[in-house]
């Protein structure tokens, strides 16, 4: 199901014109129009889910091997030396457009970007604890 006031669902379909790079029945990738480094680059969805949570199994598979897939082509032909492999749910957690979206970016030695978070220490008794609460 497409959602009419999304501006992914729009981008994924054709209805609004895209530099798309890849193409099939379930996805279109595009570059990124705010790019974070060369070749950045979206999986859309052409169906709606807000985040991960929303989207059904099977395409979160398809949606992560295609990554995969294109993450090396990437590597390949835009002979980058790195490569980030980003999907963010929730606003806390980044997310801006809430449409699923897999962003591919190519990483290179002089980028200038960064990693995005500090490394937090917890003592042996919360790790424990978190392990517990995780633990099925």
């Amino acid at each position: 199901m497409k959602k009419d006031d999304c501006i992914f669902c729009k981008l994924a379909n054709g209805e609004i014109p895209t530099r798309s790079i890849y193409e099939d029945e379930d996805f279109k990738v595009i570059l990124d129009a705010a790019p974070a480094t060369r070749g950045h680059a979206l999986i859309l969805p052409k169906e709606h889910a807000d985040n991960l949570y929303q989207l059904p199994e099977e395409m979160t598979g398809k949606a992560f091997i295609l990554a995969k897939r294109l993450a090396g082509y990437m590597t390949e032909t835009l002979g980058c030396q790195g490569f980030n492999i980003v999907q963010n749910n929730g606003e806390t957690a980044g997310q801006t457009v809430f449409h699923f979206h897999i962003h591919l970016i190519p990483r290179y030695s002089d980028d200038g970007q960064g990693t995005f978070w500090e490394p937090r220490h917890y003592s042996d008794e919360a790790l424990d604890e978190i392990r517990s609460q995780l633990t099925k």
